[in-house]
């Protein structure tokens, strides 16, 4: 066998321990994030601003409810018991806080939706982005979202969500076009949809997906021009 044959055999050996250790370090990438998403769901977090002590976000442990008890309770989530219904097709969690004055996103129709929104990494326990604090008061992140026989898509058109991620709108954050309703600006908040999700890395931002983190995600969906 001669030397060239040698090596081809060599590169070829290396590049499939490779492969192997790519796979297992994803898997305990994955695992790592499941461990994560289980302890927040146990025991919840609170958050504090390290200057001053505030408040920053506070979560409190999961009610977690099915996807049939779900459905029985009109698709709604009771806040008091903080429950979240897992989608267990996605490993997605959700809160409906608020379904929102105005109407459903109808079949065959876009509209432009005005986000405001809170991203809580869950391994780094840290904020990791956000629009829903006084310095973005006056610019909300805005997306195209269109509904196509009960299939959500949509495209940031501008904001915090498409400067750090791009313009790509996370699969989970279309998920509750589904169920909630859209309004105009008001000034009473009560009217405006309001969700808490858990969202682990395959259903989250371009980030998450590539360095394989969940999030947590609190947010305000209301109706802008069309």
């Amino acid at each position: 066998m001669n030397k060239t044959i040698l090596c081809m055999l060599a590169l070829i050996t290396a590049l499939s321990f490779t492969s192997c250790d790519d796979d297992e370090t994803y898997a305990d990438q994955v695992k790592h994030e499941r461990s994560t998403v289980n302890s927040f769901v146990r025991n919840g977090v609170t958050l504090l601003e390290e200057t001053t002590g505030d408040t920053l976000l506070h979560v409190a442990p999961v009610k977690v409810i099915s996807e049939e008890t779900f459905a029985a309770q009109d698709s709604t989530t009771d806040v008091s018991q903080n429950e979240y219904v897992l989608f267990k097709s996605t490993g997605i969690y959700m809160q409906i806080i608020r379904k929102g004055a105005g109407e459903k996103l109808a079949d065959g129709q876009s509209t432009t939706a005005l986000i405001r929104y809170l991203e809580y990494n869950i391994g780094s326990d840290s904020i990791q982005t956000r629009n829903n604090n006084l310095y973005y008061v006056a610019t909300p992140d805005e997306m195209r979202v269109t509904n196509s026989s009960g299939t959500f898509t949509g495209s940031f058109v501008t904001g915090q969500m498409r400067t750090h991620y791009g313009a790509s709108v996370p699969e989970s954050w279309l998920l509750p076009f589904s169920y909630i309703n859209l309004c105009r600006y008001s000034a009473a908040d009560t009217e405006i949809a309001k969700i808490r999700l858990i969202v682990p890395h395959t259903y989250g931002q371009d980030n998450a997906k590539q360095r394989v983190y969940a999030c947590f995600y609190e947010l305000t969906y209301m109706r802008g021009r069309q």
